[in-house]
């Protein structure tokens, strides 16, 4: 993978959407990657763009399951404001995201021993699943809460 990939600027977001500050590594590599904080609640997205595509110019498994890795995995840090390992993730395709596509997708714990997290998640296009799974996530280090996870609300003065 490339960090020369190009980074499209968009303006035309879908309201509450903002780019993730991703600029090395993985992240930055399989980006852009946006996130929004509303109601209570965290979705992550994607734009399909050629980058991530197969030879039939759908994204491919390994992006779509990278996503749902970030999407899912993200409930540790929404909830707990905790960084985090994959310890095992499952995902079932259910129908494909194509090329200018609007990929979106979050996750909720449905369970947690010790530092094991149990998450249930879900990738769509508008009204249309693409994927649905769940993983294992181990929260492995405390970190200070983000803007708009659960943990920053509740210590804002009110």
């Amino acid at each position: 993978m490339s960090d020369s990939l190009p980074f499209n600027t968009r303006t035309d977001l879908p309201p509450g959407y903002h780019v993730m500050n991703w600029t090395r590594g993985f992240g930055r590599s399989i980006g852009p990657l946006y996130e929004k904080y509303e109601n209570g609640w965290y979705t992550r997205a994607f734009l399909v763009e050629e980058h991530h595509t197969n030879g039939m110019q759908n994204a491919h498994g390994g992006m779509l399951m990278s996503f749902a890795d970030m999407a899912f995995g993200h409930a540790v840090s929404f909830e707990a404001s905790h960084w985090w390992v994959t310890v095992r993730l499952t995902c079932d395709f259910v129908s494909g995201a194509h090329l200018g596509d609007w990929v979106e997708g979050t996750g909720e714990i449905v369970g947690r021993e010790d530092n094991l997290f149990t998450v249930r998640g879900r990738i769509w296009v508008g009204d249309r699943t693409v994927m649905t799974g769940g993983g294992v996530f181990k929260a492995i280090k405390p970190r200070d809460p983000r803007p708009g996870e659960r943990a920053f609300v509740e210590k804002e003065p009110g």
